[in-house]
């Protein structure tokens, strides 16, 4: 049977792309170890730094959660780092479109993303599944290992900087702190009163399911993502 140009073009649209998005997602799986291993590294000198200066309850501990999952808390906060499994490209009138790097050639815009998420560690130590977490940064890497973050108090490399640098262990250090110092003085504000008004006897009388009660930082207020 022969092949007809569309199926030729299809064909070499399969090959490309698939190459691409899968150099893509090795670079940003490796990336990830990398944020991994220094998050571990950076939990563990933060622990004996803080050694005998306050009350054991205290925690600073990293836990893995699996391959595209890995966890740090730090006191009160719990910060979750979730890789993506697909690739992702940008509108034409995102910043990183317009910059020489991405100009000279549009595949360098394809990119792999890890999440950053902050929750309260009470959350996770009483069960409470409603409450909610917020998305506070994410970190893109594309093929040739470049990335750029944006975020809370994310400054390191921005969007309009996307090309100038490769993520390595210092870049990810960077972000990592600005995650972690965001979040410790990310405070719980008390929701407005009107909000808890009013509760259902179902929720005092199913006993032992503190997700009945929701709690986030900024419960019934709006999380501001202007700086993002």
């Amino acid at each position: 049977m022969a092949t007809t140009p569309l199926r030729e073009k299809i064909l070499q649209t399969v090959i490309r792309k698939s190459t691409l998005k899968q150099q893509v997602f090795d670079n940003t799986f490796a990336a990830f170890n990398l944020l991994k291993e220094t998050l571990f590294e950076m939990a563990s000198e933060m622990d004996d730094q803080l050694d005998g200066k306050l009350d054991r309850r205290v925690r600073i501990e990293y836990r893995d959660r699996g391959k595209f999952e890995a966890q740090l808390q730090v006191a009160n906060d719990i910060l979750i780092f979730q890789m993506h499994t697909d690739v992702f490209d940008f509108p034409a009138d995102h910043p990183i479109r317009r910059t020489p790097y991405a100009e000279a050639d549009p595949t360098v815009s394809y990119c792999g993303v890890v999440n950053i998420y902050n929750f309260l560690s009470d959350s996770f130590k009483f069960n409470r599944n409603a409450d909610e977490g917020y998305l506070t940064g994410r970190i893109f890497v594309n093929r040739e290992r470049r990335y750029f973050a944006e975020g809370k108090g994310q400054t390191t490399l921005r969007a309009a900087e996307f090309g100038r640098a490769e993520i390595d262990r210092e870049a990810l250090i960077a972000i990592l702190e600005a995650a972690i110092d965001f979040a410790l003085d990310f405070d719980p504000l008390m929701p407005p009163y009107d909000n808890l008004a009013r509760v259902s006897v179902d929720q005092f009388n199913t006993k032992m399911d503190n997700s009945k009660f929701v709690t986030g930082k900024r419960l019934g207020y709006k999380f501001d993502t202007s700086d993002i």
